[in-house]
């Protein structure tokens, strides 16, 4: 593959053309593998896949062959080849999850089910639970997905199920195995495992504030802080806001502007500060960044919650890309992602 086509596919174009490659059963036999979450990601992006030259393919492999021989040698265990190969892949804080999950722990095929389903019907599977079982539940679904969860029950159950996650500190494997038993005699999914010291925290609690409305998550600190302000106020410091992309260094920040669509964009901006302005179009061409600006002031007033839905949209595109190692996020984000 040439250096060009390579710069333009990312990290999950990539495994799409490589499944692509393999054919049907072995595709599905390494999909069987993958968390809901990259399914849908990879199976997306091999939707959207086009004019792919018999050349790019064979880069493709070629590459994901020296990826491996590299990584690969005598003497290293496979537990730890895994872990460097996971961190490679999806950063320290990102894949230790994914490690405890796979090298730790029971089997958690109802826990893992919840992930496949949306977020009405997870919500409606734990309703009825005591809080402290659903604040377990949403600390071990992935943050957008119990943003959604969240957003499904009532203001003071929010907060009180927020403070149980930021405060949760691990939990004992024969409770999370009885836990994951009950869900599993009615769901079936797929089996992983998990070690109980990922299981919630701040980090967690933050994480799935980033995704909820800017509303909610406005409301929901203001009640933690009611009721403690010091964890309130770690929750807080630990959030990744849309002017916090200011802290992407510059090559992150073009890699950013090619995989947001420009009117999104656009529409952020509306609510952005200048400093952060100045450094999209510093990272455009000076006919873009002219043509840009230009859009904006013929826009004229938008509506705030189409700025606040815009700007989710795009930081969800930016963990994303920092999952994938695309990007870098610097300040609050390192603590995050």
């Amino acid at each position: 593959m040439s250096k060009q086509a390579d710069a333009k596919r990312n990290g999950t174009e990539r495994a799409a053309i490589l499944l692509l490659s393999l054919g049907e059963q072995e595709a599905a036999e390494v999909m069987k593998h993958m968390g809901a979450k990259d399914v849908q990601r990879i199976g997306g992006a091999m939707t959207q896949l086009q004019n792919i030259s018999r050349a790019e393919v064979s880069g493709v492999i070629n590459e994901f062959t020296v990826a491996v021989e590299g990584q690969t040698s005598l003497g290293v265990g496979v537990d730890e080849y895994l872990r460097k190969v996971l961190i490679g892949a999806l950063g320290e804080d990102k894949a230790s999850g994914v490690i405890d999950r796979i090298l730790f722990g029971r089997s958690s095929k109802g826990l893992e089910a919840l992930k496949w389903m949306d977020a009405r019907a997870v919500a409606e599977v734990v309703r009825q639970e005591h809080p402290q079982i659903i604040s377990i539940v949403l600390a071990y679904l992935d943050p957008d997905q119990s943003a959604e969860v969240l957003a499904q029950f009532p203001d003071w159950l929010r907060t009180d199920i927020i403070m149980r996650i930021a405060t949760l500190d691990g939990i004992q494997p024969t409770a999370l195995h009885e836990l994951d038993e009950v869900i599993e005699k009615t769901f079936a999914g797929k089996t992983g495992a998990l070690k109980t010291s990922v299981i919630g925290g701040i980090k967690t609690a933050a994480n799935i504030l980033n995704f909820l409305d800017t509303s909610q998550e406005s409301a929901l600190v203001e009640s933690i802080r009611k009721v403690d302000d010091a964890l309130g106020n770690k929750i807080q410091d630990l959030m990744f806001v849309f002017n916090d992309l200011i802290d992407v260094d510059d090559r992150g920040m073009q890699e950013v502007l090619r995989a947001v669509p420009g009117d999104r964009l656009l529409l952020a901006l509306k609510g952005a500060d200048d400093a952060l302005k100045e450094k999209v179009f510093k990272n455009m061409s000076q006919r873009a960044a002219e043509m840009m600006r230009d859009d904006m002031e013929a826009r004229g007033p938008v509506r705030l919650s189409e700025v606040e839905a815009a700007q989710k949209e795009i930081l969800a595109m930016v963990r994303k890309m920092a999952d994938a190692g695309t990007v870098q996020l610097g300040g609050k984000g390192e603590e995050f992602v």
